[in-house]
């Protein structure tokens, strides 16, 4: 299968072996232990429940999948932005550049939505520092 970028999705390598800078969350090889890989299940499961009628159920099954699905979804994302910084000669990841990812992974709808959230949150941050401002300024 490839994506609208022409990326085999059938060859993506899941293995997320790093050899940048050892953390917490690696072992001495440099791969992710799967419980920093994946999103807390309790937190997927409470997303989920969201959307769905009260009395619905979830099953631990589903929660699990969606659980996988999730923190790949992230981690397909995030390194596809990961390589357009590197290609710039950047260390941070911004909210542009997963914006730029999810519209060249083909999420053009999703890329679009979070560029309206991005401008959004944006403009309330400034809003928030400039009462910050203002509000140092009465009290210097």
């Amino acid at each position: 299968m490839v994506d609208s970028a022409g990326h085999n999705l059938e060859s993506y390598d899941n293995s997320y072996n790093f050899t940048v800078g050892a953390s917490s969350g690696t072992d001495q090889d440099g791969v992710i232990k799967e419980q920093d890989r994946l999103l807390p299940i309790a937190n997927v499961g409470r997303i989920m429940k969201q959307i769905l009628p009260p009395n619905a159920k979830i099953s631990k099954e589903a929660k699990e999948t969606m659980q996988e699905c999730v923190s790949e979804f992230i981690s397909f994302v995030t390194g596809e932005a990961s390589d357009k910084c590197h290609k710039e000669k950047r260390k941070t990841v911004n909210g542009d550049d997963i914006c730029w990812a999810l519209a060249t992974l083909g999420f053009d709808n999703y890329a679009d939505q979070l560029k309206r959230y991005l401008h959004r949150y944006r403009e309330l941050e400034g809003e928030r520092a400039n009462q910050n401002k203002a509000g140092n300024n009465n009290n210097g």
